[in-house]
């Protein structure tokens, strides 16, 4: 199984106010990923970072990229990174917090 590490910005159409956050830790949990997700201040996407199998990931970023009801994704832009080590769990960021290091 090999492990990577995705950077992800999911861009609206309607990605906030729809539960966004919460559809992605969810499915982030449901696929045993690390990382985190937060909104962006402009009001018109989410990023965030995913770690775990290839397969996993995969099939999170369907889940990001159809978002939750009332959610439109426009645009889900991703990038391998490299991986951290010692993440435990996949939580929210306040969109005024500064996210975990890279």
């Amino acid at each position: 199984m090999t492990i990577k590490r995705i950077h992800f910005t999911a861009h609206g159409g309607k990605v906030q106010g729809v539960f966004f956050r919460a559809h992605t830790v969810s499915s982030a949990q449901q696929h045993s990923l690390t990382g985190w997700v937060r909104n962006l201040p402009s009001g018109t996407a989410v990023q965030g970072q995913a770690q775990g199998t290839e397969e996993n990931l995969s099939a999170f970023l369907k889940d990001v990229d159809k978002g939750p009801p009332n959610a439109h994704v426009v645009r889900l832009d991703r990038r391998e990174i490299p991986l951290k080590e010692g993440e435990e769990g996949f939580r929210k960021v306040k969109s005024y917090e500064v996210p975990p290091e890279d």
